[in-house]
Formats: C-alpha cells, sequence, structure tokens
C-alpha cells in the first residue's frame, strides 16, 4: 500500500495544527504569561514534524485515496493531531505528564470533554484557549469525516448518507465546496453562540472559550463546575440551544440555506433526536419535582440543561446529577450513548441507528404474526437495504463487546464498578463526565491510574471514529495485497 498520500494529507493537517497554536500563544502574551513561550516550541516541534511529512511526500502527480489509504488516514491524523496537540500540556505550567497531556489532546481532538487537569480556574488562558481550540477543531473535522470519508467506507450505517452528499456535489460540484460551505456555517453558528454568551454577561474570553465547546458538543469548561460556577439562566438557556444545533445534521443547515426551510422538520432523525430530548427532560422535571421536593422552574432548569448536555455528547454540568438518586443516574447513562444526529458534532451509537433497529424489530414482528409476507423495513420514508441494516446490527453488536471489554479492562487495572461503567460508556460514547465520586460531574480523570487513562484515550478513539474505522486496522486481511 503506498502511503505517502496518505503522509502528504496528514502533513497539512499538522500544519494547521501548528498554525493553531498561535491563537493560544498571543492569549498567553496579551495577559503577560510566560506560558506563550510553550505555544511556540510546540508550534515549531508540530511545523518541522509537518514540513518533513509534506516535503518528503509530495509528487506532481496527483494523489488519489482508495478505501484502505482512507482507512489508514482517518486513524493516523486522530492520532498524531492528538499526540502533537498534547505537547503544550506537557510543556507547560501545570505540570502534568505527557500520559494526562494525550488524554486530555485525545479528549479534546474527539469533542469527549473528560479532563485531568485541576484548578481550571486558576490556570493560564492560554491552556484554556487551547483545550477549546482542539475542540473546536476536531468538531469541524468530525462532520467532514460524517459527510465525506465515512459514507465512502460504508461505517456502520453511513452509506445511508451517501445520497445527501452526492445530491450536495451536484449542486456544488465540487467536495472542497461542501467542506468549506459547512464549515462557514460552523464559524458563523460559533460567532452567534459567542454574541449570545457576551450578551449574557460572559467575558469575552469565557464566551469565546465556551461557543468553540459548545457547538462543538465538546463540553471542555473555563472552570472547575462548568457552567455552575456562572449560575446564569441566560446563558444556560444559550448553551442549551447552540448544543441541540451542534447536535443536528450540518448538511441540513447546507439545505436551509439553500432555500429548503422545511428540511429539519421533514427528517425523521431530527424528529426522533428532538421527541427524546423533550420525554427525557418531562420525565426528569417529574422525578425532580415529586420525590427531591425542588420548585417546578429549578428542576426544569436542570433538567433542560443536563438532559441535552448529555444526550448531545457535550458534557457541560450546572450541578452534580449524581445526587438527583436513581432515576436521574439510569437515564442519564442510558442518554450517555444515545447521541446525536448523524452529520452532527455528537458522538453515541447515533439517533438513526435507533430508527433503523426499530424499524428491523418491528419488521421481524410482522414477519413472526405473518410468515408468507414480504415486509421491508424503511428509513426517513426510504426501503432499507440489507447492506446498510446488516451494517447497522454489526455497529451495535461491536459497540456493546467494545463498551464491555474496556469495562473489564478498567476493573483489571484496579478500577471499582460504577468508576469502570461509567467511565467506558461516557469515553466510547464521546461525552465526558461519568458517574460516582471519582469521575462524576463534580471529579475528574485525574485520580486514575496512567493504565485507565490510556484505555479511556483508546475508547475516545473508537468512539469518534465510529468503531470499525480503527478496528479495520487490526485485521491481518487489510494489511494484505
Amino acid at each position: 500500500m503506498d502511503i505517502r498520500p496518505v503522509l502528504y494529507v496528514v502533513g497539512i493537517l499538522l500544519s494547521t495544527l501548528a498554525i493553531s497554536m498561535v491563537i493560544p500563544m498571543l492569549v498567553d502574551m496579551h495577559a503577560g504569561d510566560s506560558d506563550w513561550r510553550v505555544f511556540f516550541i510546540s508550534m515549531i516541534i508540530t511545523a518541522f514534524f509537518a514540513g518533513a511529512l509534506i516535503l518528503t511526500n509530495s509528487s506532481k502527480q496527483d494523489f488519489t485515496i482508495n478505501i484502505k489509504q482512507a482507512f489508514l488516514l482517518t486513524c493516523l491524523s486522530w492520532i498524531l493531531i492528538s499526540a502533537f496537540g498534547a505537547i503544550p500540556f506537557w510543556l507547560s505550567k501545570l505540570d502534568i505528564s505527557y500520559t494526562d497531556s494525550f488524554f486530555e489532546a485525545m479528549s479534546g481532538v474527539t469533542t469527549t470533554g473528560s479532563t485531568v487537569i485541576t484548578g481550571l480556574d486558576n490556570a493560564p488562558n492560554g491552556i484554556l484557549m487551547w483545550r477549546s481550540l482542539l475542540q473546536w477543531l476536531g468538531g469541524i473535522g468530525i462532520i467532514v469525516m460524517a459527510i465525506s470519508v465515512l459514507p465512502f467506507l460504508k461505517v456502520g450505517g453511513m452509506q445511508l448518507f451517501k445520497t445527501e452528499s452526492s445530491e450536495n456535489e451536484k449542486a456544488l460540484p465540487r467536495a472542497t465546496k461542501l467542506a468549506s460551505s459547512i464549515g462557514l456555517i460552523y464559524l458563523a453558528l460559533t460567532l452567534i453562540c459567542i454574541i449570545g454568551y457576551l450578551m449574557s454577561g460572559m467575558t469575552l474570553f469565557d464566551a469565546s472559550s465556551h461557543a468553540m465547546t459548545t457547538i462543538a458538543t465538546g463540553g471542555f469548561s473555563t472552570k472547575d463546575t462548568s457552567f455552575g460556577w456562572f449560575d446564569n439562566v441566560q446563558a444556560e438557556m444559550i448553551a442549551i440551544i447552540f448544543m441541540i444545533l451542534g447536535g443536528l445534521p450540518f448538511v441540513l443547515y447546507l439545505k436551509m440555506v439553500r432555500g429548503d426551510l422545511t428540511c429539519l422538520y421533514k427528517d425523521s432523525q431530527v424528529r426522533w433526536f428532538i421527541s427524546i430530548i423533550i420525554i427525557s427532560i418531562i420525565a426528569t422535571v417529574i422525578y425532580m419535582a415529586s420525590n427531591m421536593d425542588i420548585p417546578f422552574t429549578e428542576a426544569l432548569r436542570r433538567a433542560a440543561f443536563n438532559v441535552v448536555s448529555i444526550v448531545t455528547g457535550t458534557g457541560f454540568t450546572n450541578g452534580d446529577y449524581n445526587l438527583w438518586g436513581g432515576f436521574a443516574i439510569s437515564l442519564f447513562f442510558f442518554l450517555t450513548v444515545v447521541g446525536g444526529c448523524a452529520g452532527s458534532t455528537s458522538c453515541g451509537i447515533k439517533i438513526f441507528r435507533f430508527q433503523i433497529l426499530h424499524a428491523i424489530t418491528v419488521n421481524q414482528i410482522k414477519q413472526l404474526l405473518h410468515p408468507s409476507g414480504i415486509f421491508i423495513p424503511h428509513y426517513n420514508g426510504k426501503p432499507l437495504s440489507r447492506d446498510a441494516a446488516s451494517s447497522v446490527l454489526s455497529f451495535f453488536f461491536m459497540f456493546a463487546l467494545c463498551f464491555s471489554i474496556t469495562v473489564i479492562a478498567l476493573s483489571f487495572v484496579g478500577l471499582d464498578f460504577i468508576t469502570a461503567m461509567s467511565g467506558a460508556a461516557t469515553t466510547i460514547a464521546n461525552v465526558g463526565p461519568g458517574l460516582g465520586p471519582i469521575i462524576g460531574p463534580s471529579g475528574n480523570f485525574q485520580p486514575l491510574p496512567d493504565s485507565a487513562k490510556w484505555i479511556l484515550s483508546i475508547s475516545m478513539l473508537l468512539g469518534r471514529l465510529e468503531l470499525f474505522t480503527l478496528l479495520v486496522l487490526l485485521t491481518p486481511y487489510f494489511w494484505k495485497k
């Protein structure tokens, strides 16, 4: 396999990462913090390796990427961006190990939001901005991957969205045009979110940092207690709106810009997504109001914010939901793995897969009642191919298998049952906080052993790359001619 095109593209991505380091460097320089030197050194190191990859693998001929190269490129990109993105954390005055630095960078790039950094309230502004920037870059990378790479690779049923890409490519002939159009929408939503946070009373730094991690559904905050530190209802409402926007398919925004204003309503995945959010909020409010003696308005505020944050995989919190009782914990554990819509910045299993599983199950029941009948499952009003159905069922199986193996591995290195279960779920679903006193919303992942952090880093990567994109590299068949 010719890996020159892969390394060339990775070099371009690393050069983009190096240029991005200028922003936190300038933030530190403006604040008078000596940590700006950390970003300058990190930028030089990253740029050196990026330049070496570009120069040694460039060719006068046009590169073409086949399926095997696409799998390798996707995995290698996320791993190396995390590896080089960890350098500023490692060299900074935070004084953390490379293991912790890699965990933080992987959590950022995959928009997971799990953190090992304590004392965020007093951390250098440049480091806080770098965390947010990593999530923002990871968010746009995820969208581009979901609309261009995964449908092409037929990963986990994503081939269903190949038609969407094809339709857009007819209107916008070049794939780069589609990506740039999505990127402009992503940037516009981020700027609007910044303005909203500013109007709610946040400083420009906090507004910018939180806007990037909100639209990316990443969840990194500049405060240890996340949104609980601000105690600002208006800011929480803005966060809810933009977390939901981040969890919707970005291709539909492009259709709306081009004149199809009803596309969101017509999409069954969007309707399911909104319905799950509404039902979960109502159930949580009823439970909190009736069992915890909490006023209705306060219960609605807490439930709405945390339900949206969990189901979109963002991970912001405005309180410790570990204290809300068994129902809330059970519901949130389920919502952790549900995820948002395909083609969004959210992760998890994704709504469309639950829709397909529901359609297949209903079809199976009909078949049992009418053995001689012919029933075809449908998705979004269209017949579902056997290829897509088997891909989705395979994804569910592999998700359960990878989750189980991760739980067992975490238990083997010393984690208790709740920490291992919620840690595996929150990382493979790229949500952020887990359950329990250690990694719950009031804690973080710092106390975990290094072995657990590496296991969780792999779990984050697996979840972000939709499992099969990474697992296929581990098969001997992949490396054969």
